[in-house]
């Protein structure tokens, strides 16, 4: 059974994925990977096929208002459904995903998934609800240390250079993505989400440092979809002096979340 060597492991495959081999890895970084697979066995959540989760987008569309014929002018309306999810050919750099290769982000309350697009006051947020169409695994990338440690030596301990090796993916996971970063800032995690990916699971989750809930990247745009092609199914908010109001009150129907387990 692989074991984790150093607590600095994380660190050292940051670097190095970052300033020195990308796509090309020498052995130090295979071996870290692969110790990363064996012990995340311990970590694997399998999230249940109708299991609801929440889904955010700035902005919103515009739909024609009318009182007994006469038309009164175009209202904010939620997005439309294609808008809901990323387009299958077209992505921007995210925590997880490459640019080109997107992935379905989806947190497990709505407002852990508001927070997350970091709206400003008197923006709006088309907010949606999200059913799983199958039964998923995911990599649950949460840490239970509750703050990084500094290290002067080596723990004997190899459960805990465990717990510190994750505590530094969990917090890289975790940590917003903002417009001033570089490509390069993504690449550790992106690398290690494609990893997983690869040896065969749905997704990952993460602790959001926005919010009180977990953000979920899963890797197949089609694991999971709006509740109901109908609009009465989405919440649309106005965030305005820090207050939720839903300024869409007809058809809306409230579904609660099902407990997740992370």
């Amino acid at each position: 059974m692989k074991i984790i060597k150093s607590v600095h492991s994380y660190h050292n495959f940051e670097g190095t994925v970052r300033r020195k081999n990308r796509f090309f890895y020498d052995t130090e970084i295979e071996d870290f990977l692969q110790t990363i697979l064996e012990t995340s066995k311990s970590r694997l959540e399998t999230i249940p096929k109708d299991a609801v989760l929440w889904r955010s987008q700035l902005g919103h569309d515009w739909e024609p208002q009318y009182e007994e014929d006469v038309y009164m002018g175009d209202w904010p309306c939620p997005f439309r459904i294609a808008r809901m999810k990323p387009m299958a050919y077209a992505a921007y750099e995210g925590r997880a995903n490459p640019k080109g290769i997107p992935y379905l982000y989806l947190s497990t309350d709505k407002n852990t998934s508001m927070a997350e697009v970091r709206p400003w006051i008197g923006s709006y947020i088309s907010l949606g609800q999200f059913k799983l169409l199958k039964d998923v695994t995911l990599v649950n990338c949460t840490s239970d240390a509750k703050k990084h440690m500094i290290y002067f030596e080596e723990p004997a301990d190899p459960n805990e250079r465990e717990i510190a090796v994750w505590g530094e993916i969990d917090g890289a996971f975790s940590k917003p993505v903002t417009p001033d970063e570089s490509v390069a800032d993504y690449i550790p995690t992106q690398i290690l989400a494609e990893f997983f990916k690869k040896n065969g699971f749905d997704g990952i989750a993460y602790r959001s440092s926005l919010g009180k809930g977990h953000n979920i990247a899963l890797f197949d745009l089609n694991a999971a979809d709006l509740i109901a092609p109908y609009m009465k199914r989405k919440k649309f908010y106005l965030i305005l002096n820090n207050l939720q109001i839903p300024i869409l009150y007809r058809n809306i129907i409230q579904i609660r979340s099902p407990k997740l387990r992370i």
